[in-house]
This record gives structure tokens, C-alpha cells and sequence, in this order.
């Protein structure tokens, strides 16, 4: 069962530069003031538009970027008008400035940034790499997200979840996978967000490549397995749940009507495998995640199945 689904609708500067400083190689400019200041849309935004006095439709909800075009721009300006227009930028309540190719911004620009209580930041990325980087990341900060309780692995490029209810195996299905060459994302519980048409499930940081064994207990997977038998994160490509034994003629024996599992609005490949003693369950959904990358390259083996049955069917009547 699914936690309630994770709405982020802002970040603080504070956190964002916290979080992405070295990998977006941003430095503080000044002081610390603004850090409490919040961005509100997953996007860094170039204010060229608002250094020439045109504001109707400025993103002053996103990160602004001083590249080469708006540093160059400013200067030309006479230093009156360059004040004006670097009073109103600031004056627009945007979260923070960050200043590409480590740029000296102009005297104007941190005077009135510094009277707004503005942080401002420099980054000797190009204007372009920045931009795309701190997309991707700001992305990822305001991606819907979710838990679920269950067992997520990675067999042969296919991203597997396993669910079930309690001791229905899940733990030890996964072992069977990794002994199989399968890699663990995470055990008991898995983080799923949305990024993109794609969910992106990972761990919590202190249960990273750690399992548990009912009966053993936990288990460090890389010491039994290896480092090649853990994966950070990995998309979510196939769903699979245990059922109980009790359940089995429930349970879609031809594979004909696919099932989907709905979450955080995107439909994954959803199958359903009964559990019984003496049934080898990770052999079973070994076998489900290759029939779905068949499925991916156009062949189906239940459709192949059925369209022969439904020729031997045809056959026979006219025979008759």
C-alpha cells in the first residue's frame, strides 16, 4: 500500500544551495541574507527581458541567471538607468541571482541586491551547463513522490518491484534474484518519485544495501554479493505481487488481459504471482521480466498463443 503522495511546491535558497553547492559549483557572494527566500518553479530563469525594463510575464518565481548576454548588457547601460533596472530586478521579490563564468556583476546590481536582502551566488560553469544542471536538479526536488513497503531489485535492466503481504516473501524472492545476478535498490521500504513519464524508485540513505532475512536477520548484500548487487536508484518498470496460495484461481493464468499498476499517475506492467511451498517464486519473476522486454521489442507470447488458438478454432469449424 502506498504512502500520501508528496506535493513539494517550494524550496528554500538555503536548502537548494546546501544541497547542490559543490555539484553546481556555486560560492556565496556577500552575505548569507536571503537564504530564507523560497523558488516556487523547478526552473532557473535568464532575466534578459527584465534588464531592458520588460517585466509583463517575468518568472521572478525562479532562480535568475547573469550569463555573458545580461553582465555584457548592463554594462553598456548608463549607470543611472543600470541602477534602475537593477533596483526594479531585485525589487520583484525573486528567490536569488546566480552569476555564470564566475562574473564580477556590476557595483549597481550588488548594492541593490544587498539592500533587498538577496543572495546572490557565482558559478564558473558556462551559462548553458548551469542552466541545464540546475534544472535536472530542481526537477528532481519538486518531483511528486511516494513509499511503498515491498522489495525493489534490478534483473537484467528491468526495474522489479515486489509486493506482497507480510510473509508472503518478498525478502526472499529478492535474495533469489541477486543470486540470480540481480542487483537490490531497496528492501522494506521504497521511495518512488516522478520524474518525467518515468518513476524513479530508491532507499533511504541508512538502509542502502542492507536486507532482511526472517530468521537471519539483516543481511549487508555487497559483503555477500558484492558492490555490482546494490544500485542507488532505478526506474520502475515492472510490478509484481505475491499472492497467496488461497488466492491462486484469482490469478490470470494466460496473460492475455495485461494489468497495470496506477501510480503517481503513471500505469506500470502489473503481474500477479501466486506463492505456494516448493514454488521457486524468483525463478517465476525472472520469467515475468523477460516476457516484458520480449513485449518491449514486439513479441508477445500469450498474444502469439492465443492468435494460433483462435486459428485452430476457425480450422475446425469450417471442417466441419
Amino acid at each position: 500500500m502506498a504512502s500520501r503522495v508528496i506535493k513539494i511546491t517550494s524550496i528554500s535558497v538555503g536548502d537548494f544551495y546546501a544541497r547542490h553547492q559543490e555539484a553546481l559549483g556555486l560560492k556565496v557572494v556577500g552575505s548569507e541574507d536571503g537564504f530564507e527566500r523560497v523558488i516556487r518553479e523547478p526552473a532557473p530563469n535568464r532575466p534578459g527581458l527584465a534588464l531592458a525594463g520588460f517585466f509583463t510575464y517575468f518568472a521572478n518565481k525562479r532562480i535568475q541567471v547573469i550569463g555573458n548576454s545580461e553582465a555584457s548588457y548592463l554594462k553598456k547601460l548608463s549607470p543611472d538607468l543600470r541602477a534602475e533596472r537593477c533596483r526594479q530586478l531585485c525589487d520583484k521579490k525573486i528567490p536569488c541571482i546566480v552569476a555564470a563564468r564566475d562574473h564580477t556583476l556590476v557595483q549597481e546590481l550588488l548594492t541593490a541586491a544587498a539592500k533587498s536582502k538577496l543572495a546572490i551566488f557565482r558559478t564558473p560553469m558556462v551559462t548553458m551547463k548551469f542552466l541545464n544542471l540546475a534544472s535536472i536538479r530542481l526537477e528532481q526536488e519538486f518531483a511528486e513522490s511516494t513509499s511503498l513497503h515491498g522489495c525493489m531489485v534490478d534483473y537484467r535492466g528491468v526495474g522489479i518491484l515486489i509486493m506482497g503481504g507480510s510473509g508472503s516473501g518478498k525478502s526472499e524472492t529478492a535474495i533469489g534474484m541477486l543470486e540470480r545476478g540481480g542487483a537490490l535498490v531497496a528492501d522494506d521500504l521504497v521511495r518512488v518519485r516522478r520524474k518525467g513519464d518515468e518513476l524513479i524508485t530508491s532507499s533511504p540513505d541508512l538502509a542502502r544495501g542492507y536486507i532482511e532475512m526472517r530468521g537471519i536477520g539483516i543481511i549487508n548484500v555487497a559483503n555477500l554479493y558484492g558492490l555490482s548487487a546494490i544500485r542507488p536508484e532505478k526506474r520502475l518498470d515492472l510490478v509484481v505481487t505475491l499472492k497467496s496460495e488461497s488466492d491462486i484461481n484469482n490469478v490470470d493464468r494466460l496473460g492475455i488481459r495485461r494489468k497495470g499498476y496506477v501510480l503517481l499517475g503513471q500505469s506500470v506492467p502489473h503481474v500477479e504471482i501466486p506463492v505456494a511451498a516448493g514454488r521457486d517464486t524468483a525463478r517465476l519473476v525472472a520469467v515475468a521480466a523477460l516476457d516484458l522486454q520480449l513485449r518491449r521489442l514486439g513479441y508477445d507470447m500469450a498474444d502469439e498463443f492465443n492468435q494460433k488458438l483462435l486459428a485452430k478454432m476457425a480450422k475446425d469449424s469450417r471442417a466441419i
